[in-house]
């Protein structure tokens, strides 16, 4: 029994938030059930090269531990299914504009109604409120505009974006936080609620101590390349070889860096504590940088490691999920997918003492779940499902 085993959820988002929010609760043990459309399914399964017999890897990252079913939604008879299907969910995600499931009778009001314990998690790019509530929210945007792509990048370059969408992945895993405490608290009030979730938000959010920064001294943060704002020497360096990067997160262990390098920085007064050291960065990190650029890599990184100064090599997504740390926390996991054969996923980061990490079950084909849903769920019989498909809506 996987914590959420007992509960049905009913996905109707697509891209990347709302599905990896849905992903994460099917790794959990939920029964997680995607609604697509007819024909196409969600966007990702378009999003490609690269392809997997025809499955692409955008779609496979997040779509695992799910059901695929396929209704038109845009028909009365395709609403009413759905409606049904709430009826017997315990949570319904969607990231549809604000107001377009209600004018399909989909909405929270409706279906709370019928299913008082449904909680229904809305993802969009602004929120149900706000001048911008209306306006489609895609990373690339949201990233812009919540400042992340202002403090992104080398101080002398442009605005750059990360290169994973975090502004979708962050309201993903918010969204799943929050639905998680909406059950906790169904438990106590029978009730289940409506959860507002934004990207816009959650991206604001995730600005941290720079946000913090900012509110707290007035200043408008900068791009600094890998450089931190608040600790010095915390950033990339180039070895004579390749890049590493260099943690020193207190003065104890400067004092251990200072040694290693045989230089007298620590009885210097400029950088003998780190804020003397944010203050005068300009001065000291030329010079190491200058030191570090006489060995390679892995000279340093052995030496740092024998220290205890954090300090670590700049891996290529390659390197990294071949790493021996990876395999030994399964985060590379194989699934059998019945037209791409044995599958490597990223694996789940979420590890339970009373629980096995298992692979679960692969990304779904399209609609590969259709009549066993509706014929089992909703007591469909094989002529009514018949009918269904004849009528393009399902």
């Amino acid at each position: 029994m996987l914590p959420l085993s007992s509960i049905r959820v009913l996905d109707l988002s697509r891209v990347l938030a709302g599905p990896y929010c849905t992903m994460m609760l099917g790794d959990l043990g939920a029964e997680v059930i995607k609604v697509e459309r007819p024909g196409s399914g969600d966007d990702t399964r378009a999003w490609g090269p690269p392809f997997a017999a025809g499955e692409s890897a955008y779609f496979l990252c997040c779509n695992r531990n799910k059901q695929s079913i396929t209704i038109n939604l845009k028909t009365e008879r395709g609403q009413q299914l759905v409606a049904e299907l709430a009826d017997k969910s315990d949570v319904l995600v969607e990231n549809f504009l604000p107001g377009q499931l209600s004018g399909w009778g989909l909405g929270y009001e409706a279906l709370s109604q019928r299913n008082p314990g449904l909680v229904y998690c809305s993802l969009t790019g602004f929120g149900q409120t706000g001048p911008l509530r209306d306006e489609p929210g895609y990373d690339i945007m949201i990233q812009a505009m919540s400042g992340v792509m202002s403090i992104t990048g080398e101080a002398t370059g442009s605005p750059m974006k990360l290169g994973v969408a975090i502004s979708d992945l962050t309201c993903g895993m918010f969204a799943a936080n929050a639905i998680l405490a909406a059950l906790f608290a169904r438990q106590t009030t029978g009730r289940g609620d409506f959860i507002d979730m934004a990207l816009f938000d959650s991206t604001l959010a995730w600005l941290a101590n720079v946000g913090s920064n900012y509110l707290v001294s007035g200043k408008v943060p900068q791009r600094m390349g890998t450089a931190h704002p608040n600790i010095v020497p915390y950033q990339a360096f180039a070895a004579a070889d390749e890049s590493l990067i260099l943690a020193v997160g207190n003065d104890a262990q400067f004092a251990k860096l200072c040694g290693i390098l045989n230089t007298p920085w620590a009885a210097d007064p400029r950088y003998q504590t780190n804020a003397e050291r944010v203050r005068h960065r300009d001065e000291l990190l030329p010079q190491l940088a200058a030191l570090l650029r006489q060995e390679p890599a892995a000279h340093w990184l052995r030496a740092f490691e024998t220290a205890g100064i954090p300090a670590g090599p700049v891996n290529t997504v390659d390197r990294a999920l071949e790493h021996p740390q990876t395999q030994a926390r399964g985060m590379v996991r194989e699934v059998e997918h019945p037209t791409i054969g044995p599958l490597r996923l990223v694996g789940s980061p979420l590890h339970f003492k009373s629980q096995p990490t298992l692979p679960g079950t692969p990304p779904p084909r399209l609609g590969e779940h259709t009549a066993h849903v509706l014929e089992n769920l909703l007591g469909l019989t094989a002529s009514e499902f018949a009918t269904l498909s004849a009528d393009k809506v399902v």
